[in-house]
């Protein structure tokens, strides 16, 4: 197994940044990708911010397996946290979060009003890996654009503060991935995604994790977009890689395929996805009760 390791100078001065302006903040906005609200949080977020209020906020819910999306909003209510859904590029989007972040700080801001302290400003930052959409939803909220949009991770590099329309005041911080991460699953998840740049994974390995999660998830997707017959589908993913390769005439060279897989399940031409299931980590839950 390969050992994923991060070490640009960038995302460590990241973290000092975040962890030296949480006192500014009165909640934090952990941004993660609807098609993996689980392997696209840092794991070491906890440890970063404390007790500070926070609001997870699922993006990309156009992209996604709508049903699932809504099991990780109950599973983050049961840790205690709101979750709200969204997709960054809805009007709506400013409204719908000032709304959760009033909800979270409803004591504080009650504590606040009984003091004479009326309409005041929520101050937030918004924090989340490279490439979940934050660029975006910078621009959104501050109604122009203002960050770098970009489909690829690490094109937001810089720290700023903005006003919205909606008595929000929100920090930036550019984007957060941990040192290191020894489980390949999530490797290959954010690497289908793009959310970690192609070069890191092979993408054979990418390719052969992807058919077997839609093979196992969404069958049907996958049945329709490359025409597979019912024995075909019951091919190992090796085997449905060389028939696909030839199938579009690229004989011997499975990278074009591998490329064309990889570009069809982040274009949604396979439709809505989630990687991340609730029910997987239920499963590994109730093994290691099983074995306490």
């Amino acid at each position: 197994m390969v050992v994923i390791q991060w070490f640009p100078g960038h995302m460590s001065k990241a973290r000092r940044q975040v962890q030296e302006n949480l006192k500014h903040v009165d909640i934090v906005m952990e941004l993660v990708d609807a098609r993996l609200p689980l392997s696209s949080r840092n794991p070491m977020l906890d440890k970063i911010i404390g007790n500070k209020p926070r609001l997870v906020i699922i993006n990309k819910k156009d992209l996604a397996d709508d049903l699932e999306i809504q099991k990780w909003v109950h599973y983050f209510e049961s840790q205690g946290i709101l979750a709200v859904k969204i997709n960054a590029k809805e009007q709506q989007t400013v409204k719908k979060l000032t709304k959760a972040a009033r909800e979270v700080l409803a004591e504080k801001l009650e504590r606040a009003s009984e003091r004479g302290i009326q309409n005041k400003a929520i101050r937030t930052m918004i924090i989340g890996i490279p490439n979940v959409g934050k660029s975006t939803l910078m621009n959104r909220l501050a109604g122009k654009k203002i960050a770098i949009t970009g489909n690829r991770p690490g094109v937001t590099r810089g720290q700023q503060w903005l006003k919205t329309n909606e008595a929000l005041e929100i920090l930036d911080t550019p984007g957060i991935l941990w040192p290191k991460f020894e489980d390949q699953m999530i490797g290959l998840k954010l690497a289908l995604t793009g959310a970690i740049k192609d070069d890191l994974i092979p993408k054979d390995e990418i390719s052969i994790f992807a058919l077997d999660f839609f093979k196992e998830n969404y069958p049907s997707e996958l049945k329709a977009r490359y025409k597979l017959s019912d024995h075909e589908m019951s091919l190992s993913a090796v085997d449905l890689i060389v028939l696909l390769t030839k199938k579009y005439g690229f004989r011997d060279d499975y990278d074009r395929f591998y490329e064309l897989l990889i570009k069809d399940i982040r274009d949604g031409k396979l439709g809505l996805y989630t990687l991340d299931r609730v029910s997987d980590l239920t499963a590994v839950d109730e093994v290691s009760d099983g074995n306490d």
